[in-house]
This record gives structure tokens, C-alpha cells and sequence, in this order.
């Protein structure tokens, strides 16, 4: 059977089939056996800033969430930091990006809001959350602040496969 026309594009579904027919590393059945689910983490959420501060340590069963740049990581592993009385524990509950960036532990910035800050705290931020919060602590969501704009309409810049968690093939 020959391929496409030259020009012509194949179709969406096809594409996708090829594309999962010639993935490396993907898990497949055998004939005969039921594909096992991928093992998966918890499901990525989006939190409201109220429902983010229900995670702020001062619970003993409750896990202890923390924001950076909007991301919401699970810190619940590091409780001897970030638990109830702990050096950490007001970064958490909240997206303390500006906070993490600083380097400061003081109320006022204890927040999302990256604006006035120097290069040199930019870059900071940045190191911070790649190499401490991305690399030893699971993604659990987002702030809705990341997704939505302050009105509640769609943030037109967000795009799933730019997040910290993405890979395509756990899409499918």
C-alpha cells in the first residue's frame, strides 16, 4: 500500500497511532494480557488560594503543600522543615515565590508576586526551584493564579506542555 500524496497530512488519529506504534519505552500487552496502568503519582490538581492554605503543616494527618512560581509541590517528605514550628513552615499554604526568590521568611513576602525583583533574586528563584522543589518534591498542582487571570478568564500564556510535569506520553 503506498503513502500519503505528497502534501497531503495524515490524519490526526493516525498520526498519534504511529506515533504510540514507534515510541520507545512504552508499555505494551501482549496477546492474551491485560496492559497495566502506568504508575501514576496523585493526580495534578489546580488549588484556589484558600484551598492551598489547608495545607500549611499545622494538621499532623494532613500533607504539607507549598507553591513556587505556581507549582505546588508536596513538601510533606521534608517535615522537619516545613511542618508546624519548623524553620520553613511559612513558605507553606501558599505560593511564597517571592519569598523563595529573596530569601526571606517575612510576611510581606510571602507571595506570588515577582515584581520589582532583581535579576540576581530572579535568577535565584530559579536555581531554587529547579534544584531543591523539581527535584526532590512532587508536583501536585497549580495555583489557579497560573492558569486563570485575576477576572477568572483563561490565562491565554499557560500551556501544558511548558509545565514542570509534562510529558506527552502520559497524555494518553
Amino acid at each position: 500500500m503506498a503513502g500519503p500524496a505528497p502534501g497531503r497530512r495524515l490524519r490526526p488519529l493516525a498520526a498519534l497511532a504511529l506515533v504510540l506504534a514507534l515510541a520507545p519505552g512504552l508499555p505494551t500487552a501482549r496477546a492474551g494480557q491485560t496492559p497495566r496502568p502506568a504508575e501514576r503519582g496523585p493526580p495534578v490538581r489546580l488549588f484556589t488560594e484558600e484551598e492551598l492554605a489547608r495545607y500549611g503543616g499545622e494538621e499532623e494527618d494532613q500533607p504539607i503543600y507549598l507553591a513556587v512560581k505556581g507549582v505546588v509541590f508536596d513538601v510533606t517528605s521534608g517535615k522537619e522543615f516545613y511542618g508546624r514550628g519548623a524553620p520553613y513552615n511559612a513558605l507553606t499554604g501558599k505560593d511564597s515565590t517571592r519569598g523563595v526568590a529573596k530569601m526571606s521568611l517575612d510576611p510581606a513576602d510571602l507571595t506570588h508576586d515577582t515584581t520589582g525583583l532583581t535579576a540576581k533574586e530572579l535568577e535565584a528563584l530559579d536555581e531554587v526551584f529547579t534544584k531543591v522543589y523539581k527535584a526532590k518534591y512532587p508536583i501536585v498542582g497549580y495555583t489557579a493564579r497560573r492558569i486563570l487571570n485575576e477576572d477568572g478568564s483563561p490565562n491565554l500564556d499557560f500551556k501544558p506542555e511548558d509545565q514542570p510535569h509534562f510529558d506527552i506520553k502520559d497524555e494518553f
